[in-house]
């Protein structure tokens, strides 16, 4: 099924039940006509950091499923799935083959080796400090070759993801045969994950390097869609500065709304919409618009949109509003170094109050883009103290698992009920497929008016209250409100 302005699900395949065919029949069971699409996170075999280390991509983990299960999945939803542009497994046969053959490995060009990228083998302490990073030292694991050998190897991110040298012509072939497969495949949407990592070149940070990224988007877009027709599209994954975002959509790609979750925290926490609004009014209008993802809620992405001054307000409410969450999740203690997000619900970021998270949900389904929910987020699941303080992965607090019975139960929660109303009368009033105007009000109220041809809606939201209505055409041209 081919891509369409519907709301996309992001979950993981065994995250509603315990595989793909537990998924379909939840979808299928408990939220038919809320869901158009589906970001299935990584179901490939994988080493590490929850699929993300994917060992190769021509086959389905057993646990999860097969491509039949894939193909149900697509009969009824457009799919998303997660390329890992920037890295691949250690314990794929590519990499394995490199530590057997080293210099006689056909793939040794797949991988980036400190003694061939710098001059004399190693980089300058300046040159470690230029590099955007996300440990505290060189981005490079060590590795014994089976001759003895040693050298370090670029990794920017675990020990398992080991990074791709994307100018070699035997990578490019790879990322080419990857892709076509992943379209054979029913993918609609290739999301390129770290994409901004993936360029390395010396004297720069080796984060967005300009012009070689777009060099390489645009031969991922040409293997994705070769004539032009939009079927199909590449979705750059980025964390960073908003300006970042503009200028990819400037250049006609796809992209993220990655700010909308911390302005709207800020907004429902401060009672003041007026950096909201003034986003919305210039945001992309081709972009998936976030409140929730299987990482932590972006702060980073916020950066001059909120002054420092507002995002530390905006911080310090999270861990005092925020239901159940505290400042030391986000440390080294639970294995997290990343300074860029905060680990947490989102309905437990805005105290697991309904009202709240209704509000900021009309919001997300009125602001120019196509929305995605979390499976978490679909069911407004609360905090998993119990499976973060067992794991000690600060992310997990957002990662619960439910089981069929769990959903079949909190499908009923009155808040679930009325999220998925809404999600209905996104995905169906054809306004959502025109234009998108936020009104001037005072700064505790957002007013957002949809229209397409006969088609209007008008949401309107009170931050004092939290309460919100919404107000719509019907076939006869009288207004109606839409009752939760």
């Amino acid at each position: 099924m081919n891509w369409k302005n519907k709301i996309m699900l992001i979950t993981y395949p065994d995250s509603m039940g315990k595989n793909i065919k537990d998924l379909n029949y939840a979808l299928e069971t408990y939220f038919k006509g809320a869901i158009g699409g589906i970001h299935i996170l990584p179901f490939f075999p994988s080493s590490a950091d929850r699929g993300f280390a994917p060992i190769c991509y021509d086959k389905i983990d057993k646990k999860f499923g097969d491509w039949t299960d894939i193909e149900s999945l697509a009969e009824n939803y457009y799919l998303m799935y997660d390329f890992m542009i920037n890295h691949i497994s250690r314990q794929s046969d590519y990499f394995k083959d490199f530590v057997m053959n080293k210099d006689r490995s056909k793939y040794r060009d797949m991988f980036i080796t400190y003694g061939k990228f710098w001059p004399n083998g190693e980089p300058t302490e300046e040159d470690i400090s230029r590099i955007y990073k996300r440990k505290p030292k060189a981005p490079y694991v060590d590795v014994t070759f089976h001759d003895g050998s040693k050298e370090k190897v670029w990794c920017t991110f675990s020990d398992e993801q080991i990074d791709l040298n994307v100018h070699s012509d035997i990578t490019r072939d790879f990322i080419k045969d990857t892709i076509l497969s992943f379209i054979k495949h029913h993918a609609s949407i290739i999301r390129l994950d770290a994409f901004a990592f993936a360029i390395k070149k010396r004297g720069t940070n080796c984060f967005f390097v300009e012009p070689e990224i777009w060099q390489l988007l645009h031969y991922i877009q040409d293997i994705v869609d070769p004539n032009g027709e939009g079927k199909h599209f590449v979705l750059p994954e980025i964390h960073e500065h908003y300006t970042i975002q503009l200028k990819l959509a400037q250049n006609g790609f796809w992209v993220y709304d990655f700010a909308l979750p911390m302005l709207m925290l800020h907004a429902i926490y401060l009672k003041n919409a007026s950096p909201l609004k003034r986003w919305l009014k210039i945001c992309p209008r081709k972009q998936f618009t976030t409140l929730d993802t299987h990482d932590g809620i972006g702060v980073v992405d916020v950066k001059g949109l909120l002054s420092d001054e507002e995002i530390e307000k905006t911080k310090e409410n999270l861990f005092q509003k925020g239901a159940n969450i505290k400042k030391i999740y986000n440390t080294v203690l639970y294995n997290n170094l990343d300074v860029y997000q905060i680990n947490c619900t989102y309905y437990s970021a805005v105290g697991n109050n309904d009202d709240a998270y209704l509000l900021a949900r009309a919001v997300q389904f009125f602001a120019p883009g196509i929305p995605q929910v979390y499976y978490v987020g679909l069911l407004a699941g609360e905090n998993d103290i119990e499976l973060m303080e067992t794991t000690k992965v600060g992310r997990n607090i957002n990662r619960h698992a439910y089981t069929l019975d769990e959903i079949d139960r909190n499908s009923k929660r009155p808040i679930v009920k009325k999220l998925i109303k809404l999600m209905r009368f996104r995905n169906e009033y054809q306004a959502f497929n025109g234009d998108c105007v936020v009104a001037e009000t005072p700064k505790d109220i957002i007013e957002i008016h949809r229209s397409f041809n006969q088609y209007e809606a008008v949401l309107k939201a009170d931050l004092q209250n939290l309460k919100f209505n919404i107000v719509y055409k019907d076939q006869n041209d009288i207004m109606q409100t839409l009752n939760l």
